[in-house]
């Protein structure tokens, strides 16, 4: 067994096109790069919003064997009371007790047990609890694990590059997601916690994060609501590849994987 164990984390899939592209790329980079584990943030996985068996399915059969979410996880509802059952697939750990699914879950991989959490921010975002805490109950609850990996789901750069720092050295790797928009400043801190602030999507590039831009552009000269629709053309598959000394569970590399599919 190799002394390194490899996590690709998939940026927000989003629609059919990200969909599309992950069942295209994905097999391909676990090809080239061989990652013990594939995470991959599947909420807007259902026509951009929300997620649903069906999508579930597809992404599992492409090769992501852990699905995180974030705010949009309840917006389809018939797939609300199927949400318990879907085994690896989490919502973010800091909603209120009561709220359907769980936010954090053990999967094993490569020959480890790997923690994965879900977290999401509070500032711009749904009023929940404090995902600092909740992050905190988890490790509390799981001390033994070494190989933990964080999705902190939230609009705020700040936000996340605090929970970055909080959670330095704590836990193998924490990566951004939300805002569909890949940030330049992966890397591993001090601690040994890999870090970006957000992977970004996988998803139409010639819309307005993923949805078709006249619509977007209309709302915004005009107030009034609009209804969305998934942008077509070329799709930006954005990821990172992140390697982890299995011994101590501290990140040794993370880099960006991103492509286009045409």
């Amino acid at each position: 067994m190799a002394d390194r164990f490899k996590i690709l984390f998939v940026a927000d899939v989003v629609g059919e096109p990200g969909r599309k592209a992950v069942e295209e790329i994905v097999p391909r980079l676990k090809e080239e790069h061989r990652p013990d584990l594939v995470v991959a943030n599947g909420e807007n996985s259902a026509g951009g919003f929300g997620l649903t068996v069906k999508t579930i399915k597809e992404l599992r059969a492409a090769g992501c064997e852990v699905i995180t979410t974030g705010n949009h996880v309840y917006d389809q509802r018939d797939f609300v009371p199927e949400l318990a059952a879907q085994e690896n697939v989490l919502r973010p750990a800091n909603y209120p007790p009561g709220a359907p699914g769980v936010g954090h879950c053990i999967v094993s991989a490569g020959g480890e047990e790997v923690l994965v959490m879900n977290l999401m921010g509070r500032l711009f975002m749904n009023d929940l609890d404090d995902p600092f805490r909740a992050a905190d109950a988890i490790l509390a609850e799981h001390p033994d694990h070494r190989i933990v990996l964080c999705d902190m789901h939230a609009e705020a750069t700040s936000e996340k590059i605090s929970m970055g720092w909080y959670l330095d050295g704590r836990v193998s790797a924490v990566v951004g997601t939300h805002t569909h928009v890949p940030t330049a400043d992966q890397r591993v801190l001090p601690g040994g916690t890999a870090y970006c602030t957000d992977v970004g999507m996988v998803g139409p590039r010639d819309g307005v994060i993923g949805m078709d831009k006249e619509n977007v552009i209309k709302r915004f000269l005009t107030g009034v609501p609009q209804k969305w629709r998934m942008a077509s053309g070329v799709v930006t598959f954005n990821s990172v590849l992140i390697t982890i000394d299995r011994l101590s569970g501290r990140a040794t590399s993370i880099q960006r994987i991103d492509q286009e599919q045409t």
